[in-house]
């Protein structure tokens, strides 16, 4: 919104010594964000006065081009009293007008200087003006031709164009409709200097009668007060008034017409969006309603559109004739043969209008007040300002009928204590500061006590609860004046278990070499395609978005793999050798608990409200996903790299294990993304607290390919908070024994089916609590050992803390582990 100083001093009286920076702080620190100050003529110094085109002698040019060498009384603005002589190449003017001169020694925008030189025959000594040359507007078709009792040759135009004018342009936000107008701006002003205030929209309006223009609304809900007011013997032709052209150009306008004009100046000043119609294009009365099916009109910009049945129309007899609050229709567009005008001024729902807009994708000037909120008391009040300019500036008689059809809505009424906003801001603000804060900023205020009963003014439509009473109270007393002051940390607080333990996950991941990568967690069903999920899959049924950042991902991620595993691939797309990245972070599982109910925040919810608005959160459990692509050890002198592989996807989970003192079950599993046969499904706890808490290996080639992955890639993703729950806090350290270790080895031949894990927690158990270490140390497959059968080596570690094994020990130890292994798996032990 931009704002001429001038226009709001006329509002308010404002000291002489008010600067406009000093007038943008107090708005800034009110709210209203300064975007920038215009100065029309801050590029320009030098005599620029108005001067009397004596004679102007047509002089054709060799290039085709006419130029008119022309003589110019200037007063003695030149010294001299003497005309000048000016070459101009504009044909607008003729002898006798005032125009706009500037004399050599002039510089104009763009640091342009005037001098005498010779061109095309003559000295031209100086410079007809145009808008454009003067930086007040885009006209560069002719020169300005100021009208006949503008002044005298030789006076100075700066004060006559404006040039001296100050515009600031305010950004103003959604829930500051208000601000939109000169009257909203100078109410701002007056409260930021403590001054009178001069409201425009306080005049006297004839009241409603039966002799207007008749108005039927339909949907009283989409328009709850229309006024018509009709003009007859308008002249059409009749000059916009420099005064208001000015102001339009200052505003960020452009003059159409004087009754388009007429209607934009009083948007400006009052707030309040207008439309004028051509009174004798309107076949009956003007109806509001909605569109029915298939409907079309064609808008001012000469746009046919499609109608929507949930647009609100303006209509008369014979179909559409405007867009409610967006846009007027082409067919009853005021033209220069206009005699008879009927102005509208209505009070629109913001929502549909704004709903309107954006379907026909139309943004104007009165849609983006409609849609923001406007004062539902304009109506008759613009109505009525516009009529007298309208009759004022083009002639004509206003037509003493009056239309107003419904009443304005009531204003909010808001409870709240005289001590909210000193509670809310830390500021010691007393129930009399608030009190008359609120009636300055015109809201009305009942005081009972501490108990405060506020109607919010008819301008404010955002003022609908406490706290917006409290922004209000605050914005006044300036939030400079918060104080700044750190909370004090209660004693013996500090990080929650789950924090210290997702810490130590995140430590010994980075240890193991991963990077942490944070993804957007958001996928669609070719997400899910892409991982080879089955249709009946549990991570296919998410959580769908109300507004979802892109159509193809509507929905909050149930795994974090997508995410990785693209990072991963465009890293090793941009030349890394190979990639660890590991993520933590939550997924969500949809609970049958129905919508979440909408509580409101004048109170606490009870517990039964409390736990419905529980029931219907999403679970939202934190996952941990690590994927490995690429290179997992260089090559090097000191021998061949490795590629990643299953087992550095369970190697690093069990380095996670450990960290946290769990106790990993690793068995084999089929599930997607992974390889069959290549996938761990890993389990914690024992006998009824035992969960499988997710999966491990290889990733599929398929999914592989899916994601640009090179073939073996590995991943890994699991619960993590089911994983924490059996965390222990404080992990001991190794004990350590003086005493030899003893070293055995055993080759098992099983089934292909059995696997290495099964195998080896066969061993532990047997093995007792001798057994210091396990490791599998070799796989043999041969045709000696049969079809379907393996044979895995495992090298035993045996040690007592308190004193050296005897062979017996040693022995007895060695043969129940594999007795065990017989017994679970089928075992057979090798010679």
């Amino acid at each position: 919104m931009k704002a001429p100083v001038s226009w709001i001093r006329e509002l308010v009286d404002l000291p002489a010594d008010v600067t406009t920076d000093d007038l943008t702080a107090r708005l800034t620190a009110l709210g209203l964000k300064l975007e920038a100050v215009e100065r029309a003529g801050a590029g320009i110094t030098g005599p620029l006065v108005v001067g009397r085109v004596l004679t102007m002698e047509p002089e054709p040019q060799k290039n085709g081009k006419t130029i008119n060498w022309c003589t110019v009384d200037v007063g003695d603005a030149n010294g001299t009293g003497e005309p000048q002589g000016i070459v101009c190449g504009a044909h607008n003017f003729a002898p006798g007008d005032l125009v706009v001169t500037v004399l050599p020694g002039g510089v104009l925008p763009g640091d342009f200087r005037i001098s005498a030189r010779k061109t095309y025959g003559h000295v031209s000594a100086g410079m007809i003006c145009s808008s454009s040359e003067l930086g007040l507007g885009e006209e560069h078709d002719g020169i300005i031709v100021l009208p006949a009792d503008a002044g005298e040759p030789g006076d100075d135009v700066f004060d006559l164009l404006g040039l001296r004018e100050e515009v600031i342009e305010f950004e103003i936000n959604p829930d500051r409709a208000y601000a939109l107008s000169l009257r909203g701006i100078a109410r701002e002003a007056a409260l930021a200097y403590d001054l009178p205030y001069v409201d425009p929209a306080e005049r006297d309006v004839p009241p409603a009668d039966d002799h207007g223009h008749p108005v039927v609304v339909d949907d009283a809900a989409g328009c709850p007060l229309f006024v018509a007011r009709t003009v007859t013997g308008f002249d059409a032709t009749a000059p916009t008034p420099d005064w208001m052209v000015r102001r339009l150009q200052q505003a960020g306008m452009r003059s159409i017409s004087l009754g388009v004009d007429v209607t934009n100046y009083v948007m400006l000043e009052l707030g309040q969006p207008l439309h004028a119609y051509d009174g004798d294009t309107l076949d009956g009365a003007i109806r509001v309603r909605r569109a029915e099916p298939g409907e079309r009109i064609t808008t001012l910009d000469d746009t046919d559109r499609e109608l929507a049945p949930e647009d609100l129309l303006i209509a008369d007899a014979t179909g559409p004739i405007g867009i409610a609050g967006v846009m007027g229709g082409a067919r009853t567009e005021m033209s220069a043969s206009t005699t008879h005008v009927v102005v509208e001024s209505a009070h629109f729902d913001a929502t549909s209008v704004f709903r309107s807009g954006k379907r026909h994708r139309i943004s104007s000037e009165a849609g983006k007040r409609n849609e923001r909120g406007v004062d539902p008391r304009l109506p008759e009040v613009a109505a009525d300002r516009a009529v007298e300019l309208l009759t004022a500036l083009g002639g004509g008689r206003a037509d003493t009928g009056v239309t107003v059809v419904g009443q304005a809505p009531a204003p909010a009424v808001v409870h709240a204590r005289a001590d909210l906003p000193a509670r809310v801001t830390g500021m010691p603000i007393s129930a009399e500061t608030t009190v008359a804060h609120l009636r300055a900023v015109g809201c009305t205020v009942e005081v009972d006590a501490e108990a405060l009963t506020v109607t919010a003014p008819t301008w404010r439509p955002d003022v609908t609860d406490p706290f917006d009473l409290v922004e209000e109270v605050a914005r006044i007393v300036g939030y400079d004046e918060v104080p700044s002051v750190l909370p004090t940390e209660a004693a013996g607080r500090g990080l929650t278990r789950e924090q210290r333990l997702r810490r130590r996950v995140g430590r010994v991941l980075a240890g193991a070499g991963c990077v942490e990568a944070i993804s957007f967690p958001f996928v669609g069903e070719a997400t899910f395609d892409a991982l080879g999920l089955p249709a009946e899959d549990p991570l296919r049924r998410t959580v769908r978005l109300a507004n979802p950042i892109s159509s193809e991902e509507p929905a909050y991620t149930t795994t974090l793999l997508p995410g990785l595993l693209r990072a991963a691939a465009r890293n090793l797309g941009r030349g890394a050798a190979g990639v660890a990245l590991f993520e933590t972070g939550t997924v969500a599982f949809p609970v049958d608990g129905g919508p979440a109910p909408i509580y409101g925040v004048e109170q606490r919810p009870s517990d039964a409200e409390l736990q419905a608005l529980l029931d219907a959160i999403p679970r939202q459990p934190q996952h941990l996903s690590v994927v490995l692509a690429g290179e997992r050890e260089r090559a090097g002198w000191w021998g061949e790299g490795r590629d990643a592989g299953w087992a550095d996807a369970l190697a690093v989970l069990r380095r996670v294990a450990t960290e946290l003192g769990i106790g990993l079950e690793v068995g084999a599993a089929t599930r997607m993304p992974w390889h069959p046969g290549r996938c761990a499904e890993v389990a914690v706890g024992d006998g009824d607290d035992r969960v499988v808490v997710g999966h491990a290996g290889e990733l599929h080639p398929r999914v592989c390919k899916a994601f640009d992955l090179p073939p073996r890639s590995a991943a890994v993703e699991v619960d993590l908070d089911a994983l924490l729950r059996h965390a222990v806090d404080v992990v001991p350290g190794p004990v350590v024994s003086g005493f030899p270790l003893a070293k055995e080895d055993v080759a098992l031949v099983v089934a292909e089916s059995v696997t290495a894990a099964d195998v080896e927690a066969a061993l532990v158990a047997g093995a007792g609590e001798l057994l210091e270490s396990i490791r599998l140390f070799d796989v043999y497959r041969s045709e000696q050992l049969g079809e379907g059968r393996k044979s895995l080596a495992f090298a035993l570690r045996l040690r007592a803390p308190d004193r050296t094994l005897t062979d017996d020990e040693i022995v007895a130890a060695r043969q129940s582990a594999v007795d065990a292994a017989v017994e679970r798996t089928g075992a057979v032990q090798r010679v």
